[in-house]
């Protein structure tokens, strides 16, 4: 009934959009007065050659873009180095050039060479893209002097997600002025209304060994690349008009696994060869909407999640990295991370933390007038054979805000009934005298089969991130029982607040660019439902957290002091460690924290932090460390391991972990890396080498192997023993070939 409910709005909603003969069109105010502009010059297809010189006689014809100024360090300032921007258009594309000048070119910094790689250690350029003109989301597309690609979708006033991957390609060279950077991104690419003429469009150019920002438009500390409000614009591009553009991208692949066995080497698994092929497609339902179809999905490709060791009552929570579900992720989601979610895509095709066939699955977003629109179903196969459906609506306010509802459904042939969900929030985000502040709210209920009733969850927040004072605080309220099938909910049964008031200031003395105090403590309070949050003897949890000094220094390294004064309740005792047990109790302690990390601008980057105090009812020391070495090449080394040395009444153990990755990029279409962990609490250690070619953009093949080792000492095969270098427990080399076909 929920899903039929809200399915009946969303296809009203379109039925008033289709009647009036075109999309209905929000006119916010930014994109009705935009702060600057630059204008396309038109050229033929085939004009521009991509090689990163700027020698066509049309680069020199376009409008430019040259007044970039500085964010950081000093605010308001032309940057340090000139910088200059041309726009070059096509029927089919934008072409974008940046000519980044430095007296200094041996110090330009670039190190990366990967797909995806965040750049954030190198000298960079990202030009941001608002298609819809809505100052509502974007596109983000990132390069440096190597030329290698990085991009990411925003949605909404924050959130960007970098797991997007789009059809674009850019070139980069490097000579005695500095260095250069063609771009092209295809229109189909994009999103935007039939016939618009504008984009809206920003610039950021990031020099590290300065730890220098600057941009064009948005650099006002309180601003920068993600503030949609204050961007330009490119004018002057020839009417758009988008078809029903259909892109496939089947794939083949073959897996041999070995033989799998059991810690006393009994075999307890066949190996052998199995072959598999599927397909995805994506097709422009209209022009502002996007439908994905997966047809026998993989994700083999994927890496491992990163084995942590659990120290607390709660389970862990991963991030999703399957690419079906990352493409507009941001507009999925509703709730709090972490705490209580309506929509967590890795419960679809995991269970148990194993993967779980996935048959086929759909997807469509975008845009009809005023709404964003969500819409998502996947069927799993053996193991699981469910069914889930989500719906997700946005409508506008504002210039940048939204009143919105989702729904959730799950259904399995064990189910007496649907598992469903459905919530409503509002979000704020506002520019009072020239500072940000966002409002916000959510409410939602589940009802599951064979339970009463529907209980609820709700939370009310107000965010106000800014330079001098970033300040946060909010409440929730999470019923006993509510449980979204294809959600995440931390603890349920609860009342509790978090917040903090974080000073930032900026002194002028010992290189220090910007302070981080807490001189009011951050919280963290949970109570029971019946419970009060005023009384601290009915608090079940608390952290408080008091940060008397901490900050950034001009040239990018970061520290904290920290002081720790934590509660944790423990109802019915659990086992914390392999053999040690945490007796039922209520439990308060006081650590001390210190952090260093040095700027990823540096050869070898560093990254440490050490604590010491209590632990429930008795101590523990932790150390953790992390090194990264980018050699200026083409190789990147990086290490981390963490020691909890917890010493209580019921039992001692030194908690590792431990992992080492090492990286090789041949060029920017072509890696391989090397990534091996290991935990004691698991007695185990994996290792995963993998290869990624892109022979053309759009078009990709994956090598990946696999194994897993065991460190048990009754272990009959055990690493380090050459006998378990030769027989891991279990391992598979897998080939994946993906070909991109736009009939």
């Amino acid at each position: 009934m929920i899903m039929a409910g809200l399915a009946v709005l969303l296809a009203s909603t379109m039925a008033q959009v289709q009647g009036t003969g075109a999309p209905a069109r929000a006119e916010p105010l930014a994109a009705r007065r935009p702060t600057a502009a630059v204008r396309l010059l038109s050229i033929p297809a085939g004009a521009v050659r991509l090689d990163g010189h700027l020698d066509e006689p049309e680069w020199s014809r376009a409008d430019s873009i040259t007044d970039l100024r500085q964010r950081e360090p000093t605010n308001g300032a032309p940057g340090s180095e000139r910088t200059v921007i041309r726009v070059l258009g096509t029927p089919d594309a934008l072409y974008i050039s940046v000519r980044a000048y430095d007296r200094a070119p041996t110090e330009i910094r670039a190190t990366q060479f990967r797909r995806d790689a965040t750049l954030d250690a190198d000298d960079h350029v990202t030009l941001l893209i608002d298609s819809f003109r809505e100052s509502r989301g974007a596109f983000l597309f990132r390069t440096n002097p190597n030329g290698a690609r990085w991009d990411a979708q925003q949605n909404g006033a924050e959130d960007s997600n970098a797991n997007w991957n789009g059809i674009w390609d850019v070139a980069a060279t490097r000579d005695s002025l500095g260095w250069t950077a063609e771009f092209q991104i295809p229109f189909a690419t994009l999103r935007f209304h039939p016939g618009a003429t504008a984009f809206g469009f920003n610039v950021e150019r990031v020099i590290r060994r300065r730890n220098e920002e600057s941009l064009w438009q948005s650099w006002g500390r309180a601003q920068g690349i993600s503030q949609l409000l204050n961007v330009g614009e490119i004018q002057g591009i020839p009417p758009l008009t988008r078809g029903v553009d259909l892109e496939l991208r089947p794939y083949l692949l073959g897996r041999v696994n070995l033989d799998e066995y059991d810690l006393h080497g009994t075999q307890v698994a066949d190996g052998g060869f199995s072959a598999k092929a599927g397909i995805d497609a994506k097709l422009a339902v209209t022009p502002t909407l996007t439908a994905d179809l997966t047809l026998n999905t993989d994700f083999a490709q994927v890496e491992s999640d990163q084995q942590l060791i659990n120290l607390t009552q709660f389970p862990l929570f991963f991030p999703e990295k399957r690419e079906f579900f990352l493409e507009s992720s941001g507009l999925f989601e509703f709730g709090t991370q972490e705490r209580a979610q309506l929509f967590y895509s890795r419960r679809i095709g995991v269970k148990s933390g194993e993967a779980v066939p996935i048959i086929g699955g759909a997807r469509m977003y975008g845009k009809v007038g005023p709404w964003a629109v969500g819409l998502l179903g996947a069927h799993t196969g053996e193991g699981e054979d469910a069914t889930d459906l989500v719906l997700r609506v946005k409508h506008d306010l504002f210039d940048r805000s939204y009143v919105g509802a989702m729904a959730t459904q799950r259904t399995t042939p064990e189910g007496v009934g649907a598992e469903q969900a459905i919530g409503v929030d509002i979000d704020l985000p506002l520019i009072w005298n020239e500072q940000n502040i966002e409002p916000s709210f959510w409410l939602a209920g589940t009802r599951l089969s064979g339970a009463p009733g529907t209980p609820t969850a709700w939370r009310a927040a107000v965010d106000y991130p800014n330079d001098l004072f970033d300040n946060f605080v909010s409440l929730y309220r999470i019923e006993e029982g509510f449980r979204p099938a294809l959600g995440y909910v931390r603890e349920s049964g609860i009342w509790e607040t978090t917040g903090h008031v974080t000073f930032q200031p900026r002194p002028t003395f010992l290189g220090i660019r910007q302070l981080e105090l807490k001189l009011i403590p951050s919280w963290d309070i949970v109570s029971g439902v019946a419970e009060s949050l005023l009384q601290t003897s009915d608090w079940r949890r608390a952290k408080f957290e008091f940060r008397p000094l901490g900050g950034e220094f001009q040239n990018g390294d970061q520290f904290e002091v920290n002081l720790q004064r934590v509660l944790d309740t423990s109802l019915e005792g659990f086992e914390l460690f392999p053999g040690t047990v945490v007796p039922p109790g209520r439990y308060w302690w006081t650590r001390g924290e210190v952090q260093y990390e040095s700027s990823t601008g540096r050869p070898l980057s560093v990254k440490v932090q050490a604590s010491a105090g209590g632990f429930y009812s008795g101590t523990n020391t932790e150390m953790e460390l992390g090194m990264t070495w980018r050699s200026g090449g083409k190789l990147i080394a990086s290490a981390a391991g963490a020691l909890s040395a917890v010493r209580l009444p019921t039992g001692n153990f030194n908690a590792t972990e431990v992992s080492s990755r090492v990286e090789y990029a041949f060029n920017t279409r072509a890696d391989v890396s090397a990534f091996v962990q290991y935990n004691n609490e698991d007695q185990a250690m994996e290792a995963s080498l993998r290869f990624h070619w892109i022979p053309t953009i759009g078009d990709d093949l994956y090598v990946v192997w696999n194994s897993g080792y065991t460190t048990d000492q009754q272990a009959r095969w055990r690493f380090p023993s050459w006998g378990a270098l030769r027989r891991p427990l279990e391992g598979g080399l897998v080939v994946k070939a993906v070909h991109r076909i736009v009939p």
